[in-house]
């Protein structure tokens, strides 16, 4: 774990300020608050950023000079606010958000690299905008690492893991298995069509605002198949991302000092 010292927040402010400068590197973690089947906890993606982000300081974090913000808890998330508990920003107050995010970061400390590691897929689409107005508007060098897409890479065929299926509930079973209901995976018996998941969720040339309680594409609002979800698999996973994750902050890095010529 990256341990007190890595992490930004009031107990370790004295160590902030003397160790940070603009070769530094934030991380924030951004989940959401939404239904995930009746398996999963409504914070998962929050649970999977931050525990994420916590493994890829204390991996990298010597070697790239990382250090971690407190977890954003709510995204957007309005494909699943046919199910109670979701909670959703809109796209005008989520990205008035970000964009406060990133002027407090700018203000508040010296550093001016900035990691978002996103747990939700939702939060894409916004993050691919604000990125451009964090680097023109705040001077930061930006990504946004999308765990949804490293966890579960589209396959050529059969159906995609989308959302609480097989891979998002295998990592959540490896990082948090307390808050797994396994008896409730049960409740799952009819698998989504995935000729409808890929034509309403993966067609690279149309964009429709799909629904997680469509039962052509969702089961109990899975995009996916949880029944054969395993610690182990979500193990391999993390590990996966986590060594991953070192390339892209190496790039980065490189983005920085090329930004500077």
């Amino acid at each position: 774990m990256s341990g007190p010292d890595r992490r930004i927040d009031p107990g370790n402010f004295p160590t902030i300020a003397s160790r940070l400068n603009a070769a530094s590197t934030i991380c924030l973690p951004l989940g959401s608050t939404e239904q995930h089947g009746p398996h999963l906890p409504l914070d998962t993606d929050t649970v999977i950023a931050e525990a994420f982000t916590t493994r890829i300081v204390a991996r990298w974090g010597s070697d790239f000079d990382l250090w971690q913000l407190p977890a954003l808890t709510v995204g957007l998330s309005r494909e699943h606010e046919w199910a109670p508990g979701t909670v959703s920003h809109s796209v005008t107050a989520m990205t008035k958000l970000l964009r406060e995010k990133a002027g407090e970061i700018v203000k508040a400390l010296p550093a001016r690299n900035l990691l978002v590691v996103n747990g939700h897929g939702g939060n894409r689409g916004i993050l691919d905008a604000v990125g451009y107005e964090f680097a023109g508007d705040f001077g930061l060098n930006v990504c946004s690492l999308h765990l949804g897409a490293l966890i579960s890479p589209v396959p050529d065929k059969g159906l995609p893991e989308i959302h609480a299926g097989r891979d998002e509930t295998s990592v959540m079973l490896a990082l948090a298995p307390e808050r797994v209901n396994r008896e409730r995976i049960a409740e799952l018996r009819n698998p989504p069509d995935a000729a409808a998941v890929r034509a309403f969720i993966l067609d690279p040339a149309v964009s429709w605002p799909w629904s997680s309680g469509d039962l052509r594409i969702a089961d109990l609002g899975v995009i996916g198949d949880a029944r054969a979800a395993s610690e182990e698999h979500g193990r391999a996973i993390v590990e996966r991302i986590v060594e991953a994750a070192g390339g892209v902050l190496r790039q980065l890095l490189t983005n920085q000092k090329a930004s500077r010529r």
